[in-house]
C-alpha cells in the first residue's frame, strides 16, 4: 500500500489568455475506490457514534465495524495475496492481519480505524492518478479535429486532422486553430503559441515561418504546408512525455515503504515463531495465541507510518493555508529532498503579461511622455492584441483621456491604424515595420507608406530601425506610433518581473547551494534580461518542451534531484520528469496545474522556496518520531520476548506510542512553522 494523501482540487485563477485545454474531470464516485472507502468510512463513523454516543448493542455496532473491515480491506489483502502469490510480502497484507489480529483480542475499534486510513488513502490516490489522466487527454482538444485543406486544384475541402498527410496545404482563417506543424507558404498573422514555447505575446508569422498544431491563429489568414504527421506533432509529443515521465519516474516512496518487505517479512517470521516455540515447548494454545497476539499488536508498524504521516501532513496543511497546495504526502517529501531548483520564464519568474515600461516622445513632435501614451492608447482603445490592451491599462493607469477613434484598421503581424480627433494615427511593432520594408523602403508599413518625400521615409526607416535594433538587444516589444504619417514617438513594453524574483531565486541559491537554471522557450534576448534581473548564469533559451526535458533530465542523470517551477502546458512534461514540480497557479495551464508535485494557489513566487524550507523541516520531524517509534516498539518488542506483557499494557504502550509521534508531528501545523521558512526567505 502507498501511504499517500492526494489532494487534487483545482485552484481558482483569474481567466487567462493563454490557450488551455478544456476540462475533462473524473468524477470522484466514478472510481470503484472511492465507493468502497466511503462506504467503509460511513460504516465506521456510523459504528463509532452508536457504540460511543448511543450506547447501542454490541451487535449492531459491532455489525457496522464488520461492514467497514469488508468495504475498506478487501481490495489491500487482495493487493497482498497477489503479493504472495508473487512469492513477496508488503505491508498491504501486515496491515490487514493486524487489523483482524486486533480485532480477535477484542480491540475491534483500532482495526477498523487502521483499514479506514487505509481506504481513503488508496481512494484519493486513485482520484489523483485519474485527475492527471484526465488532463493530459484533455490536452489533445487543443488541436482542432478538422482542417481546411487546399488541393492541387486550388479547391478547398473540410478534412479530418488525422487523415492530413506531409505537403498538404492548410489554408488558416482568422481566429482558427492551426491544425498540424508546418511552414507559412503564404500570408502574415500572429500566431498564440503560448501552449507551445510559453512566450507572452503573439509571435508574427510570414512565408517560411515554422507553426504549431494547436495554436491560435491571429487577424491573418495563412496558407501552411504540412511538415509533420499529425501523431508526430509538437503537442502530441507533449502528451507523450507526460505520459512517459509520470510512468518512468521512480516515486520517492516514504520510509516504512522503502523497508516494507523486509519488516513484513520479519513480523510475519517472529510473529509465528513468538507463537509456534512455546507451543513446541508444552505452553497453553489460548496463552501461546495471546502471545503472539500482543506481539503482533506491538510489532506493527502503525507507529512507524504514523511517525511518518502526521508531519507531512501537517507541513501541507499549513501550506495550503498559505496558498500552496501540495498534492500528497510523497510530494511534500520529494520537496525537502531537491539539491538545484530549474525555473520556467513566462508566467513563473514574469508576470506573463506585458507592460509599458517606456515611453519615448520625438522631440519634434509637441507631445510629451503622457501625451504620447494618450494617442497610442486611443488608436489601440478598439483592439483585443495583448499589447494594445496593455497600452491602453497603461494610459488608464495614469488617469487619462482616452479619445474615440475612428476607422480603425488593424493590418495582421504590423499593427492599427486610426483615426483620432482628425488625425491618422497608427501604432506597430518596429521590427514588424523593419522586416516588412522592400529594398526600395516601397512595402513599408502603412504609417509611412503615404510619405511625401525620400526623407522623411528615410527618417522613419531609421527610427524604426534603431527601435527594432534596441528591442532585439533588449528583450523588449518595441511599437512606433506615428501621427499623419510622421514618426511621433515609441512605446516599449516588457513582460513585467514578479517583484519577488530576485529574491526567489536568491533564496532557492542559498536552499541548495546551486543558482537555479532558467529554461525558456521565449527568446534569447528575453531571457538575459530577466536573467540579469535575477542574478542567474545558467540560462537556456529557445526551448521546446521535449528541450525542457532533456535539460531536467540531464541534470537528474548527473546525480542531481531537480526542482521545476512553471505554468504553461509546455512545462508539463518537465514538471513530470522533475524529482518534484510546482506549478504557478494563477494562470497556469489545467496539464501543468494536473501534473506538478504542488501548486502555488496565490501565485506567490516567494511560497517555493518557504514550502522547500517547510518540507525540509517536516523530514526532520520524520527522523525524530522514527527514533521514538522505533525505541517504543524495540522495548516492547522485549518485554513481549522476554519477560510477560500484559495485553492491555502492550496495547496501551502500542498506542501510547503512536499518539506521541502523532503529536509532535502536529507541531508543523503553528502559523511559526511557516512565517519562520518565509522570514528567511524575506
Amino acid at each position: 500500500m502507498v501511504w499517500r494523501v492526494s489532494v487534487t482540487l483545482a485552484p481558482s485563477r483569474a481567466p487567462s489568455s493563454r490557450s488551455t485545454a478544456p476540462r475533462r474531470r473524473t468524477r470522484v464516485l466514478a472510481l470503484p475506490e472511492a465507493r468502497w472507502a466511503l462506504g467503509a468510512t460511513v460504516a465506521f463513523l456510523v459504528g463509532l457514534l452508536l457504540d460511543t454516543v448511543v450506547g447501542s448493542p454490541s451487535w449492531v455496532y459491532g455489525l457496522l465495524y464488520a461492514v467497514a473491515y469488508a468495504a475498506g480491506g478487501w481490495e489491500p489483502a487482495l493487493e497482498g495475496l497477489r503479493a504472495l502469490r508473487e512469492k513477496t510480502l508488503d505491508v498491504d497484507l501486515l496491515m490487514i492481519v493486524a487489523a483482524l489480529g486486533a480485532a480477535a483480542i477484542g480491540q475491534v475499534l483500532d482495526g477498523a480505524l487502521l483499514i479506514v486510513i487505509f481506504a481513503t488513502s488508496g481512494a484519493l490516490e486513485a482520484l489523483a492518478t485519474a485527475r492527471t489522466e484526465d488532463s493530459v487527454r484533455g490536452l489533445l482538444d487543443l488541436a482542432p479535429t478538422t482542417a481546411t485543406r487546399v488541393t492541387d486544384t486550388g479547391t478547398e475541402e473540410t478534412v479530418p486532422t488525422a487523415e492530413l498527410a506531409v505537403g498538404d496545404v492548410l489554408l488558416i482563417r482568422p481566429g482558427e486553430r492551426i491544425g498540424a506543424d508546418g511552414r507559412v507558404l503564404d500570408g502574415t498573422s500572429e500566431a498564440d503559441q503560448a501552449t507551445i514555447t510559453g512566450e507572452p505575446l503573439p509571435v508574427l508569422k510570414r512565408p517560411g515561418d515554422e507553426v504549431f498544431a494547436g495554436t491560435l491563429n491571429g487577424t491573418g489568414a495563412l496558407r501552411v504546408r504540412v511538415e509533420r504527421d499529425p501523431a508526430d506533432s509538437v503537442i502530441a509529443r507533449i502528451v507523450t512525455l507526460v505520459e512517459e515521465a509520470s510512468r518512468t519516474k521512480a516515486p520517492t516512496q516514504l520510509f516504512i515503504e522503502k523497508v516494507e518487505q523486509r519488516y513484513a517479512v520479519a513480523v510475519v517470521a517472529a510473529t509465528l515463531a513468538v507463537f509456534a516455540v512455546p507451543l513446541a515447548f508444552g505452553a497453553d494454545l489460548t496463552d501461546a495465541l495471546l502471545r503472539a497476539m500482543t506481539f503482533m499488536i506491538v510489532a506493527s508498524p502503525c507507529a512507524v507510518v504514523l511517525a511518518t504521516m502526521p508531519p507531512l501532513l501537517s507541513a501541507i496543511a499549513n501550506a495550503g493555508r498559505h496558498g500552496v497546495l501540495v498534492k500528497s504526502a510523497v510530494a511534500m517529501e520529494r520537496l525537502g529532498e531537491i539539491d538545484v531548483a530549474a525555473l520556467d520564464k513566462t508566467g513563473t519568474l514574469t508576470e506573463g503579461a506585458p507592460e509599458v515600461t517606456e515611453v519615448r516622445p520625438l522631440p519634434d513632435s509637441g507631445l510629451d511622455a503622457d501625451g504620447l501614451l494618450a494617442l497610442a492608447a486611443a488608436a489601440e482603445h478598439p483592439s483585443e492584441h495583448p499589447l494594445a490592451r496593455a497600452i491602453v491599462g497603461a494610459a488608464r493607469g495614469r488617469g487619462l483621456r482616452i479619445a474615440a477613434a475612428e476607422d480603425f484598421v488593424a493590418e495582421p503581424g504590423r499593427g492599427v491604424t486610426a483615426v483620432v480627433e482628425g488625425r491618422v494615427v497608427s501604432v506597430g511593432r518596429a521590427e514588424a515595420l523593419v522586416g516588412g520594408m522592400g529594398e526600395t523602403g516601397d512595402c513599408m508599413h502603412s504609417a509611412v507608406d503615404g510619405m511625401h518625400d525620400l526623407g522623411d521615409r528615410m527618417h522613419a526607416t531609421a527610427i524604426a530601425e534603431a527601435a527594432a535594433a534596441r528591442a532585439a538587444a533588449g528583450g523588449e516589444t518595441v511599437v512606433l506610433v506615428t501621427r499623419d504619417r510622421t514618426p511621433v514617438g515609441t512605446l516599449a513594453l516588457t513582460d513585467r518581473l514578479r517583484p519577488a524574483a530576485p529574491a526567489t531565486t536568491a533564496a532557492l541559491t542559498a536552499l541548495t547551494g546551486t543558482a537555479p537554471v532558467l529554461l525558456t522557450g521565449d527568446n534569447p534576448s528575453a531571457a538575459a534580461r530577466v536573467a540579469e534581473a535575477t542574478g542567474l548564469t545558467d540560462v537556456r533559451a529557445d526551448l521546446l518542451p521535449e528541450d525542457k526535458v532533456n535539460a531536467v533530465r540531464g541534470m537528474q542523470d548527473a546525480g542531481r534531484k531537480v526542482l521545476f517551477v512553471g505554468d504553461g502546458v509546455n512545462d508539463a512534461p518537465a514538471l513530470a520528469a522533475a524529482h518534484a514540480g510546482v506549478a504557478m497557479g494563477r494562470a497556469g495551464s489545467d496539464l501543468a496545474l494536473e501534473t506538478a508535485d504542488a501548486v502555488v494557489v496565490r501565485d506567490e513566487l516567494a511560497a517555493v522556496p518557504a514550502v522547500v524550507r517547510l518540507s525540509r523541516a517536516a523530514r526532520r520531524l520524520v527522523v525524530q518520531n522514527l527514533v521514538i517509534a522505533g525505541t517504543c516498539i524495540t522495548v516492547l518488542v522485549v518485554w513481549d520476548l522476554v519477560g510477560h506483557l500484559p495485553l492491555p499494557l502492550g496495547v496501551a504502550g502500542h498506542e501510547g506510542s503512536t499518539v506521541l509521534v502523532g503529536l509532535n508531528g502536529l507541531r508543523l501545523l503553528r502559523e511559526s512553522a511557516w512565517r519562520s521558512g518565509a522570514a528567511q526567505e524575506a
